[in-house]
């Protein structure tokens, strides 16, 4: 028997009853109510210096425009300040149960993508923070971000709380779902778009469609007379300062097979011989998200045997060290980009086939598709019903990546049948709402004291 089915064989010996057990037991020294705690600690580091430290290697020029993009709201603020909420959560109560974690999972960071069958599912679907840590972190960011966006949407107070019982119920109830599975059917379980159209309501089907169509329009060769042009008969990807561009005096070609080398040894077989038919064209820097803005972040162009009716974009995106590393200990992995893509295809119930890495003057990247049929709703329009059921199903999806990582009995027999783990979130998702917005209030009063420079979007 080789180690690896070895040590699994010790790790499962348990039944799936008995680990559910030990989950329970695990109340006695964290109870499901203490996770209703959010202190303000006295030492608490000032939101800006830890703003400050994560710029340390940023494109300085860029910086700007990530603290133009924070300051839209305290919503955008929250997305943008994962590091300050990862020194909060490792100092709130541990269960001990630990999966791969998003760490960012905020609601803006769930939506639709099409696997590599072209079904359209709807899961987590941002890994830049993730590593092996408390599977409460994950529930806690996503239950704040169900309050703060709430708030930005102007709902009450008692919906926010009920938006967020609904949603943590809802993980709950999933994750009891997949610790009955047999683990090679949770292996295989997804949340599919057609399995979304029979449970959504007579209202909100209508909207549902409305996003896959707008899902499956997103493609290379609908994005590709919109992102590029010609200039001097060869075709080249449109510059729109201060968001894409090209760096002046570049040597593009050497670049381009520096990134495309690197990244074909992270490649499976099967998708080295579909690349092959694929030349790179151009590269152009990109300005992306919220939190990301600032990292290093590249689209480049290919074209299938030199056509331009079989376009190609992928992502190269700057992998660095997640926020959570100083909390959870450093990555097993040899570089960040690495930790990106194992995340990504471990919690993921699908994963893009051009998932991969690289590497370029120092700097690790990872790369994905651009466009590949994604949509992520906007939360900061949604009605009332449709963000509670937005919620709802992002607390499914979390719950099933959770899973398919981890040991669902063991955190199923955590969080029993009862609402305590509910209740206990809806009251840390308002308590640190609250310290959110004190913190967006300290960052406007920096701007406002120009202590901090600001570039809005057009």
């Amino acid at each position: 028997m080789s180690n690896v089915l070895r040590s699994s064989s010790t790790l499962y010996a348990r039944t799936s009853a008995e680990r559910y057990a030990a989950g329970k037991a695990l109340r006695a020294h964290c109870p499901r109510s203490s996770h209703v705690l959010w202190e303000f600690a006295s030492n608490r580091p000032d939101p800006l210096s830890i703003l400050e430290t994560s710029n340390r290697t940023r494109v300085k020029q860029l910086v700007p425009i990530r603290y133009g993009r924070m300051l839209v709201s305290p919503y955008n603020f929250l997305r943008g300040s994962a590091a300050m909420m990862a020194h909060d959560l490792a100092r709130t109560p541990i269960t001990g149960i630990s999966t791969q974690i998003c760490g960012d999972a905020h609601l803006g960071n769930f939506g639709i993508y099409a696997t590599p069958e072209r079904n359209l599912v709807f899961d987590v679907n941002d890994f830049d923070e993730t590593v092996s840590g408390p599977w409460e972190w994950d529930v806690k960011r996503l239950a704040t971000s169900i309050v703060v966006g709430g708030r930005q949407n102007g709902f009450p107070a008692r919906d926010c709380k009920q938006a967020v019982m609904n949603c943590v119920s809802s993980y709950q109830e999933r994750m009891y779902e997949f610790s009955a599975m047999r683990r090679i059917d949770l292996w295989y379980a997804r949340v599919d778009v057609e399995l979304l159209r029979t449970i959504a309501n007579r209202d909100l089907l209508p909207r549902l469609d409305r996003a896959i169509s707008r899902a499956q329009q997103r493609t290379s060769i609908r994005a590709f007379p919109k992102l590029t042009h010609v200039v001097n008969g060869q075709v080249r990807i449109k510059d729109d300062p201060p968001l894409i561009g090209h760096h002046p005096n570049e040597r593009l070609s050497t670049h381009l097979l520096a990134f495309v080398a690197g990244y074909l040894e992270s490649t499976r077989e099967e998708q080295k011989t579909l690349l092959k038919w694929y030349q790179p064209i151009d590269l152009a820097w990109k300005v992306v998200g919220v939190a990301s803005v600032g990292t290093r972040c590249y689209i480049v162009l290919l074209l299938g045997e030199g056509e331009e009716n079989d376009p190609l974009f992928l992502q190269i995106k700057e992998a660095r060290p997640s926020a959570l590393e100083p909390y959870t200990g450093p990555s097993p992995y040899s570089n960040p980009a690495q930790r990106i893509v194992h995340g990504q295809r471990l919690m993921q119930a699908a994963s893009d086939v051009f998932l991969g890495w690289t590497q370029f003057e120092d700097v690790n990247y990872y790369v994905r598709q651009l466009r590949d049929m994604g949509w992520s709703s906007d939360v900061t329009t949604m009605s009332l019903a449709r963000f509670t059921v937005y919620a709802q199903l992002c607390g499914w999806a979390l719950a099933r990546a959770h899973a398919r990582a981890g040991d669902p009995a063991l955190i199923s027999g955590y969080l029993g049948k009862s609402d305590s783990f509910a209740q206990a979130l809806s009251e840390f998702a308002c308590a640190y709402a609250d310290q959110n917005e004190r913190d967006y209030a300290s960052f406007m009063a920096g701007v406002e004291a120009k202590h901090i420079t600001v570039i809005t979007d057009k």
